[in-house]
């Protein structure tokens, strides 16, 4: 807003001038630039931030983006801004959320993800900002709102070009628009997803089933409500056309949580509307599931018999029946929004003065709601009527399966890490660095799937309540302002509202917050909720602005000014991290085509210089010394690769590969006590790793041994007793990992290996007790003996069996034949005092 004259008298309504931003440039290209986001960023994996350098680029890339939009933004500011109104305080307190991310990085798990997520913080607030200053007016909301749904139905379309076998043609297209993408990319791979036990789900550009379904929940109900409020026919079939495909979608997703979610957020969406609407709502709601669920079968089989024999010639029935399907469905919805529901409402608008009125419908879809729900998981037939693969995901939601089992877990893991980090948290990416230190068993998730907890263990309590309370903020003053508005102004906001909700609801149950593209969707619809939010004279805040001079410099300046400079230095920081990631995969490109240091290591360099200490680029450029290393014996190698891994130490000291290039750096220098010790220490880090395990016992073996051999039998006890603990542990754990739920999948393989038992057993042989050796090497006996591990197997189990008088002539015989030297080496282990 622009401030005029220099008088400094308190705040009123009526002197706020108008906004006429019809006529800013600068408006019209931050409209451009969010409708551009919206086509983009989803077809970059929805900008996954999966805290590995092949998610990276394409954030990068936004992050480039995002930097102009806020240079663009301050000037705008700079001549607009002045702190009058609920919106502008709400711009200047949602730099909290990144000030906490900052705060974190001093006592972060990661320097990379802490980094990263800093970046990605700043992206979302100034999304946020975007959201209360483009949609403040009318224009700005409406047009933002129908890219959005514009943006969602080219989803829905590519995700089901794919499930129909007609994935070439996206392709084809992709190559057309000279978007780069090669015959093995996963944008056009892995639309749809197998699983093992699940069979095929419909993944679309998220690649992940279940944030894919919950971006279906909101695009669906975002769908109705406006066809709901639409009052021209051809937008009505036009958003009618794409409410099938959106559900037969969604269902083919096969995202339980998803379905559990999907009638909370239908209930919660009834309680918004009048009478009229709420029959409206529940009719259309009711009318797309009987439809897509009339022809789920056909699109389904379709899909899954593509899936195993993609050569088959396109399949062109599941269109049809899709096309037919969504054409009856438009029909019947278009005349009953542009006939029945003007009579509907003229015929219930009498019933409006009655406040209690509105409840009864909510009320009775709890009831239906519940009906249903038995039905469903009833043996009444009516789940005989969903395809196969979906009728068995639905009859197993239910809290003894291990989705829910394991998510379970996965929250008291993160309660146990919050617990060492409980004021600031961990940092961004905290989760992924930290979970394997405190997983209850050995699984596999670099997300916690709660994205509550996940932002516990980040910013600790400190910027998990800040969050909480910006949500509620917004949400009370949305909610008591939508009660008091007019029905056009209820309106206007209310798609943000629907799309808040189904996130924020799915995202306690999974990592939809994950993809950077979700997380931009909720914070611009969070500001776009905040935009209008007008607070009376007796509320705290409108006080306090009532005080505040409208035209102070410093006061209406500082904060454009702020903004101006931060958007440079992420302007650089950002070209920094792209230019870095483009070295990076010049290397990976080199690699491929040349054996040459020099030229290999080139790019390699850069983008280090450019990105100190990320741990993909630090660790290949070490992996590479270590090798010249290997081969040269030239120690100026060697030691650059112990620099790079003390700085990455200190910089990553959860990173599991940086363990393992630090053990193998002192066991190429023959220094075992050192490595031995790291890899002993390191198990308190990752306790469910049994090759680190294996490392450890190995390693103590070798020690014990060569102080065998110099008769120091000090420490040869020392390093074996300490084998045998570790032998011990590993017996522990793999009989606790019994203790869990028959349901509950343990995770990696974690039990005595081959390895393992080889180390204990030459302990147990040359403390002379033989059974106890042949008894434990004896699992792991096999005729395969090509490998050398199993070699060592066959070998020292003969050994343990000579010494008590007895023999495997047949696995004696096999070994002698593949390596005549076993002979002498079986006689060596025999003779062993």
């Amino acid at each position: 807003m622009e401030n005029k004259g220099i008088a400094t008298k308190p705040f009123s309504l009526k002197n706020v001038p108008r906004n006429d931003e019809k006529k800013s440039i600068i408006f019209w290209l931050l409209i451009s630039f969010v409708t551009s986001f919206l086509f983009w960023a989803p077809f970059q994996k929805a900008l996954f931030n999966g805290n590995t350098v092949d998610f990276e680029r394409p954030i990068y890339s936004a992050l480039v983006w995002i930097s102009l939009i806020m240079f663009l933004l301050a000037i705008y500011f700079i001549y607009n801004w002045s702190l009058i109104t609920f919106r502008d305080v709400m711009s200047i307190l949602v730099w909290l959320l990144p000030i906490c991310y900052l705060l974190s990085t001093f006592s972060s798990a990661s320097s990379y993800y802490s980094a990263n997520m800093l970046y990605i913080e700043i992206m979302y607030t100034s999304f946020f900002i975007l959201g209360l200053y483009l949609s403040r007016n009318k224009l700005g909301s409406n047009f933002i709102e129908i890219m959005f749904l514009f943006s969602g139905y080219i989803i829905v379309l590519f995700g089901i070009f794919h499930w129909l076998g007609n994935g070439t043609y996206i392709y084809n297209l992709f190559k057309w628009l000279l978007i780069d993408v090669d015959d093995n990319s996963s944008v056009y791979r892995d639309a749809v997803m197998g699983e093992e036990i699940n069979g095929i789900r419909l993944t679309s550009v998220f690649q992940y089933a279940n944030a894919y379904a919950a971006y279906l929940i909101a695009l669906l109900f975002s769908t109705i409500f406006m066809i709901i409020k639409s009052k021209k026919w051809y937008f009505v079939v036009i958003h009618s056309l794409m409410i099938v495909p959106i559900l037969v979608s969604f269902m083919l997703t096969l995202s339980r949580g998803a379905l559990v979610i999907l009638p909370i957020i239908a209930l919660i969406i009834l309680f918004f509307f009048k009478l009229h609407r709420q029959f409206i709502f529940l009719f259309y709601f009711l009318l797309a599931i009987v439809t897509s669920f009339a022809i789920l079968s056909k699109i389904n089989n379709i899909g899954v018999e593509h899936f195993k024999n993609p050569s088959n010639p396109t399949l062109t029935g599941g269109w049809s029946v899709l096309v037919f399907a969504a054409l009856g469905f438009t029909v019947v919805i278009v005349f009953v929004q542009m006939v029945i529901m003007p009579l509907l409402k003229k015929y219930l608008d009498r019933w409006e003065k009655y406040s209690w009125v509105n409840l009864i419908l909510p009320l009775t879809a709890i009831i239906v709601g519940i009906v249903g729900i038995s039905l469903l998981f009833s043996d009444s037939g009516f789940k005989n009527m969903l395809p196969q693969n979906i009728k068995h995901r639905v009859e197993n939601i239910n809290f003894a399966q291990n989705s829910v089992l394991e998510r379970g877990t996965f929250y008291k893991d993160a309660i146990k890490l919050s617990k060492d980090y409980p004021v600031f948290g961990a940092g961004g990416g905290a989760w992924s660095a930290l979970y394997e230190k405190y997983q209850n068993n050995p699984y596999v998730s670099r997300q916690a799937h709660n994205f509550f907890l996940q932002y516990l263990v980040e910013v600790g309590i400190i910027g998990l309540s800040i969050f909480i309370i910006f949500l509620v903020l917004i949400y009370y003053c949305y909610i008591r302002n939508y009660f008091k508005s007019s029905n056009e102004d209820k309106e206007r906001h209310f798609i943000f509202f629907i799309l808040t909700i189904s996130l924020l609801f799915h995202s306690v149950i999974d990592f939809d917050m994950s993809y950077v593209y979700l997380s931009v969707l909720l914070f611009f619809s969070l500001g776009a909720l905040a935009s209008n939010v007008q607070l009376n004279q007796k509320a705290l805040l409108r006080q306090w602005l009532d005080k505040v001079p409208q035209s102070n410099f410093i006061i209406n300046k500082t904060y454009p000014i702020l903004l101006l400079v931060l958007s440079i230095i992420m302007f650089f920081i950002s070209l920094r991290l792209l230019s870095a990631n483009s070295s990076f995969k010049e290397f990976t490109a080199v690699t491929l085509t040349s054996n040459d240091y020099n030229t290999i290591t080139k790019p390699l360099k850069e983008a280090i210089k450019l990105h100190p200490n990320h741990p993909n680029y630090v660790l290949q450029k070490v992996g590479i010394l270590f090798q010249v290393y290997n081969q040269t014996k030239d120690e100026k190698f060697y030691t650059e690769a112990q620099n790079l891994l003390n700085g990455l130490n200190a910089a990553e000291p959860y990173n599991r590969q940086r363990v393992a290039q630090q053990i193998y750096a002192h066991q190429i220098k023959n220094q075992l006590d050192k490595a031995a010790d790291l890899a002993a220490s390191e198990l308190v880090n990752f306790p469910w790793d049994i090759t680190l395990y294996e490392d450890t016992i190995n390693l103590k073996v070798q020690l014990g041994t060569a102080a065998k051999m110099e008769k120091n039998i000090k420490i040869m006890e020392q390093n074996w007793n300490s084998v045998l603990e570790v032998y011990n542990t590993v017996l522990l754990k793999t009989k606790y990992l019994e203790t869990l739920p028959g349901e509950q999948q343990k995770g990696r393989m974690f039990n005595v290996t081959n390895k393992i038992a080889l180390g204990v057993t030459q302990i147990y042989l040359l403390r002379g007790d033989y059974v106890a050796a042949s008894n434990l090497l004896k699992p792991f006996v096999t005729d395969q003996l090509d490998d050398a591990t199993n070699r060592l197997v066959a070998r020292w189990y003969l050994a343990a069996l000579q010494k008590q008088q007895l023999n495997d002539q047949t696995l004696y015989d096999k070994l002698i034949a593949k390596d005549a030297k076993e002979k002498q080496q079986i006689e060596t282990i025999v003779n062993m005092n």
